[in-house]
């Protein structure tokens, strides 16, 4: 009976180490400042186009089990510009992302479904929500993980570990966020296009 319980022990504990040697947590606040959102409102009368590089947040990966995927990604909203410095002023006040009450919109991720995988890349649709100016709403939306393993010191000399990018284009409307919902929409489109494009980190 003891050699039973004993060997039950070992696969237990070997279970749990493989468990946690493929999962790991990757770091999305870059040093670099790289990541970036872009988004862009194709109104009748304008077009608008801006980024934010005001990226942080953590992702669980494991690629044995992508599925699996979670976490949380925090976009500061005082780092989102346009060119018309004058334009980005109203952006930022309290009739449109009032930033001051705001200071930022994030994305929650609870799972993925409809995992592909090809070479390093896995496509997707992850289910989560997004929180903009205190209102929250489930959606999902597709995206394409890229796993490198061991190419951390590639991107970041003197750092060893893996790196996760994460992609994804969508599509929210300002109207269901409160975002100066009915207005200026011949300047200001409803309809915002978002792409995300961030590498985060898991240092080993």
């Amino acid at each position: 009976m003891n050699k039973v319980i004993k060997t039950i022990s070992l696969v237990a504990v070997a279970a749990i180490t493989f468990t946690q040697a493929h999962a790991a947590s990757f770091d999305f606040k870059d040093p670099k400042g790289v990541n970036n959102v872009a988004f862009s409102m194709d109104a009748p009368l304008e077009y608008i186009s801006g980024t934010a590089n005001g990226i942080s947040g953590t992702v669980e990966f494991d690629p044995e089990h992508p599925e699996k995927t979670s976490g949380t990604i925090t976009l500061d909203t005082t780092t989102l510009m346009v060119a018309n410095s004058m334009m980005r002023d109203h952006m930022l006040g309290g009739s449109w992302m009032d930033v001051e009450n705001h200071p930022t919109i994030t994305f929650t991720a609870k799972k993925l479904k409809d995992v592909k995988k090809e070479g390093s890349k896995y496509s997707a649709t992850a289910k989560g929500s997004i929180t903009i100016k205190g209102t929250t709403k489930e959606l999902e939306l597709p995206v394409t993980l890229t796993y490198l393993p061991g190419k951390l010191a590639d991107r970041n000399q003197g750092m060893q570990g893996d790196i996760l990018v994460i992609r994804s284009d969508f599509t929210i409307l300002r109207s269901e966020f409160g975002i100066n919902a009915g207005q200026n929409e011949d300047k200001v489109a409803d309809e915002i296009e978002l792409k995300l494009s961030i590498a985060g980190f898991h240092a080993k």
